[in-house]
């Protein structure tokens, strides 16, 4: 039987300082039934020359490995990259890949192997979050079914960045699930929720098969802009008018407030003062949701509850301190 194509969509904007490390991954693959996506998105560093010296490397060099090198004249944005790609994708399997991070040599041959013997639509991965000098292992918690996935993702228990997960391309196809073009913040939560959404049979694999790389601790506490912010709450929007359409409508119906809470707890974890006062003012409506029950993080359970109160402020800049500072910025440098 011949090994199912995986389709690898790698956007890639002004990443010349990472890409040939995240290139270099995808090359060193033991799985070699690959077509990759590279698709620069109006770079203007030397990333564009990048990618077609890897394409002419591979090509001299006469590996299997399908390299198609495609271009966008000005900044499009993640989502409208990310849809380019699958509109060029043919494989069976579609994974993705950031241009700064990188991949295990036999990494997209665990997922093809577990994907195609358990014949799942799915399959979810652990990862490593990988600074400069040391790492730290990031287990996925268990799912063997979609309802557990949907719940884990809503309450915060599972990420759900694209990487994560290799899917098969007709579940994109057959359902039409694209990227909303502009909508470039929080476009991995809604597809990866439509996805589950559809999916049949998933899997999870328990080992860390992705390296997300972060360039020091502050990397850890990016926060969103006021657009940002905009076009999560859209993204958000979209996800519970699309989830009350399919089997799990009562599942969305009662955790959509956790799911509120968690893609805001970024704001908490600055130490600003500023952003805890946004925080109480993007979705007020579910900041006293959630106290005391244990199907919530306790870590964001505790930062939830001192936000809501002015005199507690010093217990987030505690947690900045102690988690941010020094646990990231001492023991993972």
């Amino acid at each position: 039987m011949d090994m199912p194509l995986v389709s690898i969509i790698m956007p890639v904007y002004n990443a010349e300082d990472t890409l040939k490390v995240s290139l270099s991954s995808l090359k060193m693959q033991t799985y070699d039934r690959l077509e990759l996506l590279l698709i620069d998105d109006g770079s203007t560093d030397n990333s564009l020359n990048l990618l077609n010296e890897f394409k002419e490397d591979l090509e001299s060099a006469g590996v299997s490995i399908q390299v198609k090198v495609l271009s966008n004249v000005e900044n499009q944005g993640v989502a409208t990259t990310r849809n380019r790609g699958l509109d060029e994708a043919s494989g069976e399997y579609i994974y993705y890949v950031d241009a700064d991070d990188w991949l295990e040599r036999e990494a997209i041959a665990k997922m093809v192997e577990i994907g195609t013997t358990s014949n799942s639509d799915i399959v979810g991965v652990s990862w490593w979050l990988a600074f400069e000098k040391k790492e730290r292992y990031m287990s996925q918690p268990f799912f063997e079914k979609t309802e557990e996935a949907l719940f884990l993702m809503m309450t915060g228990r599972m990420r759900w960045n694209l990487w994560l997960f290799l899917v098969k391309r007709d579940l994109y196809v057959e359902h039409k699930i694209r990227f909303v073009e502009g909508m470039n913040m929080g476009e991995d939560m809604l597809v990866m929720f439509k996805l589950f959404g559809r999916a049949g049979k998933v899997v999870y694999l328990d080992e860390g098969l992705y390296h997300y790389g972060q360039s020091n601790e502050e990397s850890l506490t990016k926060t969103y802009t006021e657009g940002h912010r905009k076009q999560v709450t859209n993204n958000v929007e979209e996800l519970k008018k699309y989830l009350v359409g399919t089997a799990y409508k009562s599942l969305t119906e009662r955790w959509l407030d956790c799911l509120k809470l968690n893609v805001k707890l970024p704001l908490l974890v600055t130490g600003n003062k500023a952003d805890v006062e946004i925080w109480r003012e993007w979705f007020p409506e579910v900041n006293k949701r959630f106290f005391g029950r244990k199907v919530i993080p306790r870590r964001l359970s505790y930062l939830q509850m001192a936000a809501n109160y002015n005199n507690m402020y010093w217990v987030i800049k505690l947690h900045y301190v102690a988690v941010v500072k020094l646990y990231y910025g001492i023991l993972y440098k």
